[in-house]
């Protein structure tokens, strides 16, 4: 053969050869949701929720797939694992790399295989773990510690390490770890944040930061954020401005958004807009690790916020932001400016007004009475802040959608602020939010003598002083109604209104209970035992953000609140409502999101804002919603190549 025309071949040959290597390698992977996949910077282990069992996809007895178990069960490392197709990550890292990355590493369930494909043979112990073992050995050494604050430092390593084997605890034991990661131990995590800084967790945004916010945000290296949580510290809690330390809150909601809510790990951002504290004890403080100055106020914060908003939202267009613990001086206003133009919500007010509004709900059932009698409630309400506010606001639509007129619903509330009663005499010391609920006579009367006069039916706390709900107004309460509505709301747990033991107590158990921190459970005199539901936001918030991102929704609206609210309301069992739940159990949690996420899809759908669902997957939104959500279970690493010849 001429030496040509061999030439010819072999160029062809590898020309051939190349554009095969380079089409798998550049062929994008697609996930189970048939999705296009992610960057390796961006992704992480995650799985859809995992597959039904055969019984339950059964097509027929021939169907020859029935056979097929949905788990491997014959021991060894593949125990346990899935069986069906699950897409590999392509990953742009290897060897000791992999192992100190928490989105791909798996630490001991490595499989032998991955030791050799992935370089790293030799950097792990011999003894192969799978999941259940990491996670059993996991909780055997987080068992044995006594305090809850250290046990949060605990989990908050393990989040640092292998955010897989995180989250998969969290699912398979929230009602052990939600208090452990949220209220009420992450009050004291931001109290000593500085003080016990580990890792950096997600992003700060200061005043030295002013012009630079929109490539600033290039920095994080995720490129498909779906939800940040934003504070800028000025009211974490009941325990007021804590400045650049309420970083907590945002990791903590976080964490319960991809746990409770399905949001992968990958997709969402914690931020601190640290603009300064006026908190003396922190300024003092040489270990404070946020801007040692005076808060930011007037229009340079409104102006370093809004060049936040344009920043996240000019990077991931689609992104939900979410409010928390933002000063009521400045809450309302700020919502106002950003819900109809971005896709944002503020918790404190709308989530907070949405989980009351479904505990509500669950406690006329579990009284024997119309959930639809909203607008007959005589409703007492302790703090007149964004979050007491908020309820109201959130409760008034509802008895709107109801049927009641807007006088008489308005006439259902008696809201008390540190004064008494909020009343048209002071309206001129009263923002308009506050505005819409004064009452026309007996302006800054008393809580106590609201409650001899008006013998509400509810009574709400939400004003971060413990014991204010004392025993002469409880049992005054109940001397007029038979079984009130309690609910103290404020977190932590010394900043409660009043205890269970005590609402129980002084009752005698004849009344319906729920509150913002938990309460182990109540035993009287007589030996009944009542279980306490907690009124917590993971209700509400996990829900929608997962609704309002998986539909791409423009914007959050009130109905969608009420939607979710009533979505949440009707998980609660009859067996519950009976036994005086006003909540679904907690363990619950992930079916209550996605019946929660469902509700807001479908009103988004219905008012037009929905723009990333097909027709085919609107024909059966909750499966839809379903395949969307992420489970923590460790899926094959593929190291990615470029191979050039």
């Amino acid at each position: 053969m001429p030496t040509t025309m061999f030439n010819t071949m072999i160029s062809r040959r590898l020309l051939t050869s190349r554009h095969r290597i380079q089409g798998v390698l550049s062929t994008t992977t697609i996930n189970r949701n048939n999705s296009a996949s992610w960057q390796s910077s961006q992704r992480v282990s995650i799985s859809s929720t995992p597959p039904l069992s055969s019984k339950e996809n059964d097509d027929g007895d021939d169907a020859p797939w029935n056979a097929v178990e949905g788990r491997h069960t014959d021991g060894g490392q593949w125990d346990g694992c899935r069986r069906d197709f699950m897409a590999p990550i392509e990953i742009g890292v290897r060897g000791p790399d992999i192992l100190h990355n928490p989105f791909f590493n798996k630490g001991t369930a490595f499989k032998t295989e991955e030791h050799d494909r992935l370089r790293f043979r030799g950097l792990l112990p011999a003894r192969f773990n799978n999941i259940k073992m990491q996670e059993e050995r996991f909780l055997i050494a987080l068992r044995a510690t006594k305090s809850d604050i250290q046990k949060n430092i605990q989990l908050e390593d393990l989040h640092d390490l292998n955010e897989t084997l995180y989250h998969r605890i969290l699912v398979d034991h929230i009602e052990e770890m939600a208090p452990l990661i949220y209220t009420p131990t992450v009050g004291q995590a931001c109290q000593e944040l500085s003080l016990r800084f580990r890792r950096p967790r997600g992003m700060y945004f200061s005043e030295q930061d002013r012009g630079q916010m929109a490539s600033m945000v290039y920095n994080w290296p995720q490129k498909d954020v779906r939800v940040i949580v934003v504070t800028d510290g000025s009211r974490i809690l009941g325990l007021g401005d804590l400045g650049a330390n309420g970083m907590g809150i945002p990791i903590g909601k976080l964490s319960l958004y991809c746990a409770a809510g399905g949001i992968a790990p990958h997709r969402v951002l914690p931020v601190v807009l640290d603009v300064g504290t006026d908190n003396e004890e922190l300024l003092k403080d040489k270990f404070y690790l946020g801007v040692n100055k005076k808060r930011l106020r007037g229009k340079e914060y409104y102006h370093l916020l809004d060049e936040f908003m344009n920043a996240v939202r000019y990077r991931w267009p689609n992104v939900l932001v979410q409010f928390e613990d933002f000063d009521s001086s400045v809450a309302q206003r700020l919502l106002d400016k950003y819900r109809e133009n971005h896709l944002c919500f503020n918790d404190d007010i709308q989530g907070t007004g949405a989980t009351v509004l479904a505990g509500l709900l669950g406690a006329l059932r579990a009284k024997g009475e119309d959930v639809n009698s909203l607008g007959d409630q005589r409703i007492a309400i302790a703090g007149a802040g964004s979050a007491g506010i908020g309820i109201a606001q959130v409760l008034y639509e509802a008895m709107l959608e109801q049927g009641y007129s807007e006088e008489k619903a308005k006439n259902s509330f008696y809201i008390v602020d540190e004064k008494g009663i909020l009343g048209k005499d002071r309206i001129d010391e009263l923002n308009s939010e506050q505005q819409v609920f004064a009452r026309d006579e007996d302006n800054e009367l008393p809580l106590l003598d609201v409650i001899k006069k008006y013998k509400p039916t509810i009574l709400l706390g939400v004003t971060a002083v413990g014991g204010l709900f004392t025993e002469d107004l409880i049992k005054e309460m109940a001397s007029h109604v038979e079984k009130p509505i309690i609910f103290p709301l404020s977190n932590p747990t010394s900043k409660s209104e009043c205890t269970a033991a005590q609402a129980y107590k002084w009752t005698n158990g004849n009344l319906i209970f729920a509150s913002g921190s938990p309460f182990d459970p109540v035993e009287m005199d007589d030996e009944r035992v009542f279980t306490v539901s907690q009124c917590n936001n993971m209700y509400i918030f996990p829900g929608l953000g997962l609704g309002a991102t998986v539909c791409g929704a423009k914007r959050v609206t009130d109905r969608m609140l009420y939607l979710g609210a009533k979505a949440l309301a009707e998980c609660l069992t009859p067996e519950g409502a009976a036994n005086g739940q006003v909540f679904p159990h907690i363990s619950n949690i992930r079916m209550v999101s996605r019946k929660v996420a469902v509700a807001v899809v479908e009103e988004a759908i219905a008012t037009g804002i929905a723009t990333k669902i097909s027709a085919d997957d609107a024909k059966d939104i909750d499966a839809y919603v379903a395949r969307k959500m992420y489970y923590p279970e460790y899926v094959p690493l593929i190291e990615k190549r470029i191979i050039t010849i």
